[in-house]
């Protein structure tokens, strides 16, 4: 079993040396999430949203800070943690801003790094970074077929309905294919996953929400003709952490890699008054090791 620890709604400041808490402690990755930025003019409802209104769960003044920057600053300072998203939003981007971001990560990272991609629901991001909203969902689908041409080494082309991109050489290329991961639980998001991607990423979700997921995963992936092929399923629970728990998630469902949030015990962290944790770090590493001793090598161990 791989956890992964989620860092959404972290201070960006903190990230770095979590993550060489994290690497020491011996998990195997992180996960960041992406948001460019929250337009005080928010129309777009949030997918996972509990209110009425249909707003985010987080405040605008929450920080997300670059995803790829913040993975470069990580893959410095670890060794062996790897690195991925929950979730990126690759076609609000131009794709060969993309492609050369992951590339690079994955080259000077030596192949520690997943990216973890979605269509998105944010109109507003779309349209100020110069991307259409509409055609997201097929766009989505052509982008992972593209990026993954771009990483080949030599010259590289991809010729589709709406990438259309002349020979070039990419450099840095990666001597390992770069794993793609997409998320979303929606039909088109579960078949795009079954269709185009090594792996799943979701959310949090009560068992037989998840269960009922992963069946469904598991019957595209068949209609695809990939029952048999290696896939990630990548995702947490709401119920609370347990050896029972997360043994029944790999021997009933398949569970490949299971989300950590090791530092939530501490209320501290949880009510965001978090001065003076970072500067003797003795709150976040004692959290971080207790919860890798009574799980993570465990379950690694078998």
């Amino acid at each position: 079993m791989k956890f992964w620890c989620v860092t959404a709604f972290m201070k960006s400041t903190e990230l770095v040396p979590i993550a060489q808490m994290v690497d020491e402690a011996g998990y195997h990755g992180m996960v960041l999430s992406d948001h460019i930025f929250y337009p005080q003019d928010l129309n777009s409802p949030y997918p996972y949203s509990p209110y009425e209104d249909g707003r985010p769960i987080w405040d605008p003044e929450t920080s997300w800070p670059d995803t790829w920057v913040t993975i470069g600053a990580m893959i410095g300072a670890t060794e062996r943690l790897h690195f991925s998203n929950n979730i990126y939003i690759a076609p609000n981007r131009p794709i060969l801003a993309v492609a050369k971001q992951v590339s690079t990560a994955a080259v000077i990272s030596g192949n520690r790094v997943a990216l973890g991609m979605a269509a998105g629901w944010m109109r507003e991001e779309f349209e100020q970074m110069g991307q259409d909203f509409d055609n997201r969902g097929p766009r989505t689908n052509e982008m992972i077929e593209a990026l993954r041409e771009l990483w080949k080494p030599g010259w590289v082309e991809f010729h589709g309905e709406f990438y259309d991109i002349p020979p070039m050489m990419m450099g840095p290329a990666p001597d390992q294919p770069i794993p793609i991961f997409t998320g979303g639980h929606s039909g088109p998001a579960l078949r795009r996953a079954a269709r185009h991607a090594d792996g799943w990423v979701g959310n949090a979700y009560d068992w037989d929400t998840l269960a009922g997921i992963v069946a469904r995963l598991r019957t595209l992936l068949a209609e695809e003709g990939r029952a048999d092929d290696h896939f990630e399923i990548i995702s947490g629970f709401y119920e609370p952490p347990s050896l029972d728990l997360y043994r029944r998630a790999e021997e009933e469902l398949g569970i490949t890699g299971l989300y950590a949030l090791p530092w939530a015990e501490l209320e501290d962290v949880s009510t965001d008054n978090r001065e003076g944790l970072l500067e003797n770090a003795t709150a976040y590493r004692d959290a971080i090791n207790r919860f890798a001793d009574d799980f993570v090598h465990p379950l690694a161990d078998g």
